[in-house]
C-alpha cells in the first residue's frame, strides 16, 4: 500500500455506472501527477452505481491510500457528488473531472500553473469537443451563451467538469441541484478570480452517456436561478422590483387611457380598463411585499449571501435513509 503525506492536491471524480474506465483512469492520474512530486489525492464518489464501481474502486483503495471512496446510497446526481467530494478533499487546489475518460488527466498540470498565476477557478474549454453535435454541442453552445449574457461571466464552456479551484474559493460555493455547470458564476459570490484554457476532450470509448437532450430544459430553469442569486441574493427587493415595475407600469396606463377615453363616454369601457388596472396595480404590489419579505429574511435571518455552505456525506446519507423511510411509509403497495 503507498503511503503519502498531507496532499497538496485533490483529484475529485465523480462516478456513476464506469466500472469500465476505472482502473485506466486510476492509471492515467497516476502517470500523470507522479513526476510532479507534489502529494495527491483521489477523491472518487459513487453516485449509487448499480454495475461493480464500487467494487473496483474499493480494490484501488486497498492497493493505495491514495485512493479514497465516498458512496452514495442512491443516485443523487453529479452536483451532489461534487459537493461531497469537495468536502472531504484535504488538498490546497482541488481538481474536478468526469470518469467516463472525455476529460485528459494530463490537462492537470496546466490548470495548476494556470492557478499559480493568480487565479482562484480555471476552467477548462473542450475546443475540439468530441461529442454529438446536435444533442449535446448546439444545447451546450446555446447554453454557455446564455449564461455568458446573464451573469456576466463569459466563459465558453461552463459544461466541462475539468477544473481546478482553490479550496477555499469552491468551499464556499453553495452547491445544490445541477448547479456543478454554473460553478464559474456561482464562485463569483467569493469574488474568485476566473481563467480559462483549451483542454483536451476525447471520444467516450466504454460505457454509454448519462445525459441526452431531457437535461436542456433544467439547465434552463437553473439559469434563471443563478441569475437571481448572483444578481440579487442580497438584495431581493430590486428583484422583485424591477419585476413589478412594468405591471404597475403598465396599469398606470390603463388608469390614464381609460380615464381619457371611457369617463363620461363609455361606462363599461371604463369598468373594464379600471378593474384590469386594479388587478395589475394589486399584482404589482404582491410582488413588492414579497421583496421586503425577501429583504427581512436576509438582513435578520441565518443567510449570508456568499457564506460558506458545507456538504457532508453524514448529512447527505441522514438525507437518504430519511428519503427511503418516506418513500416506505408513503408507497400504496
Amino acid at each position: 500500500m503507498i503511503v503519502q503525506t498531507p496532499p497538496v492536491i485533490s483529484v475529485v471524480v465523480p462516478i456513476y455506472n464506469e466500472e469500465e474506465c476505472i482502473d485506466l483512469l486510476y492509471e492515467s492520474i497516476c502517470r500523470t501527477l507522479d513526476p510532479h512530486g507534489e502529494p495527491y489525492e483521489m477523491i472518487y464518489v459513487d453516485d449509487g452505481s448499480q454495475d461493480r464501481t464500487i467494487d473496483r474502486l474499493r480494490e484501488l483503495h486497498r492497493r493505495d491510500s491514495r485512493v479514497r471512496v465516498v458512496r452514495f446510497r442512491k443516485n443523487y446526481g453529479q452536483t451532489a457528488a461534487m459537493a461531497a467530494g469537495f468536502e472531504h478533499s484535504r488538498g490546497d487546489y482541488i481538481v474536478s473531472m468526469d470518469g467516463d475518460l472525455q476529460n485528459d488527466p494530463a490537462d492537470i498540470p496546466r490548470l495548476l500553473a494556470k492557478m499559480r498565476e493568480g487565479f482562484d477557478v480555471v476552467c477548462g474549454w473542450r475546443k475540439n469537443r468530441q461529442d454529438k453535435f446536435w444533442t449535446r454541442r448546439v444545447p451546450s453552445m446555446a447554453a454557455n451563451w446564455i449564461i455568458g449574457r446573464l451573469t456576466g461571466v463569459r466563459i465558453k464552456d461552463n459544461g466541462c467538469s475539468l477544473k481546478a479551484y482553490r479550496a477555499a474559493t469552491i468551499k464556499s460555493v453553495s452547491l445544490y441541484g445541477d448547479m456543478h455547470r454554473f460553478i464559474p458564476a456561482m464562485s463569483t459570490l467569493a469574488g474568485a478570480r476566473i481563467a480559462q484554457i483549451v483542454v483536451n476532450h476525447h471520444a467516450r470509448r466504454l460505457g454509454t452517456s448519462k445525459y441526452g437532450l431531457s437535461r436542456v430544459w433544467k439547465v434552463f430553469v437553473d439559469i434563471i436561478t443563478v441569475k437571481m442569486i448572483t444578481g440579487f441574493a442580497g438584495w431581493p427587493l430590486r428583484w422583485f422590483g424591477l419585476l413589478s415595475l412594468p405591471i404597475v407600469s403598465l396599469a398606470a396606463v390603463l388608469f390614464i387611457s381609460g380615464g381619457v377615453l371611457f369617463v363620461g363616454r363609455s361606462t363599461a369601457g371604463w369598468i373594464v380598463t379600471s378593474t384590469v388596472g386594479f388587478l395589475l396595480l394589486f399584482l404589482g404590489a404582491h410582488l413588492l411585499s414579497l421583496g421586503i419579505i425577501g429583504e427581512l429574511m436576509v438582513r435578520t435571518g441565518d443567510y449570508s449571501p456568499g457564506q460558506a455552505v458545507g456538504s457532508t456525506v453524514e448529512l447527505i446519507e441522514i438525507q437518504n435513509e430519511r428519503v427511503e423511510r418516506d418513500n416506505r411509509y408513503t408507497d400504496p403497495s
